[in-house]
């Protein structure tokens, strides 16, 4: 079974742009103009990747996207941003709201392949190695892909999940922010690190319940981010 992917986009010259060359790749595509369609479409549809453009009519993308990651059949579909150059402001926005990624008009066939593959990769969870990691009160299980502080179970989105995961699993190692894109992001990223950073702000802030492990997601000056080999790992 293929890969159906949804475009909420209102330019046409894009949509078929999109849609040309994700069939392509045979990933089956549906499309929606406008906000309020594309809400509609992704719950009644539940495809497996949004991409989803800012500037919509009706109801923009950041809204979009907010209503999507608040209602729970849809809250774990991965969404890819399509941004104009100006729009700096409401990437960070839509990062922080759930977003998986974003693409910045105009790009490249190539990349936005790439982009796609690389996000549905990470997306799939029959990838994830099976058993626990225990880290003080964190516990991860990998083969529910699930996060619990306590017997509190954590909402993370697939992004801060693999974060979490790569830190917990390589305790004390420091990563760049370039290979943090590359591990978990699933490319060579070219442009902004910033993506990285909001992730990591969006983990901490999720982890705060258990300060001992929020605060061991240390940010190396200069170079990236490590989990702190303070914290005690034992593996069940």
């Amino acid at each position: 079974m293929t890969d159906k992917i949804l475009i909420v986009e209102d330019e046409m010259s894009i949509r078929e742009l999109l849609k040309f060359n994700l069939q392509k790749e045979r990933y089956t595509v549906v499309e929606a103009e406008d906000g309020i369609t594309g809400v509609s479409l992704a719950k009644s549809l539940l495809p497996d990747l949004i991409l989803l453009d800012l500037m919509l009519p009706g109801m923009d993308g950041l809204d979009v996207c907010r209503t999507l990651k608040s209602y729970q059949a849809t809250s774990g579909i991965p969404i890819i941003m399509l941004t104009a150059k100006g729009e700096e402001i409401d990437k960070v926005i839509g990062l922080e709201l759930g977003a998986d990624d974003y693409l910045t008009k105009p790009f490249s066939t190539r990349e936005l392949i790439a982009r796609v593959k690389a996000v549905l990769r990470r997306s799939h969870k029959d990838s994830q190695p099976d058993g626990e990691l225990v880290i003080g009160r964190l516990k991860l299980n990998f083969s529910r892909y699930e996060v619990y502080i306590g017997n509190e179970k954590l909402e993370l989105t697939p992004k801060e999940y693999e974060l979490l995961k790569l830190f917990a699993t390589n305790v004390g190692k420091v990563f760049s922010r370039e290979q943090l894109l590359e591990k978990v992001w699933g490319y060579e990223y070219y442009g902004d690190t910033r993506t990285v950073d909001v992730h990591v702000r969006h983990l901490r802030a999720k982890l705060a319940n258990d300060a001992v492990i929020a605060d061991a997601i240390e940010t190396v000056r200069g170079v990236g981010y490590r989990l702190s080999d303070a914290a005690t790992v034992r593996k069940s």
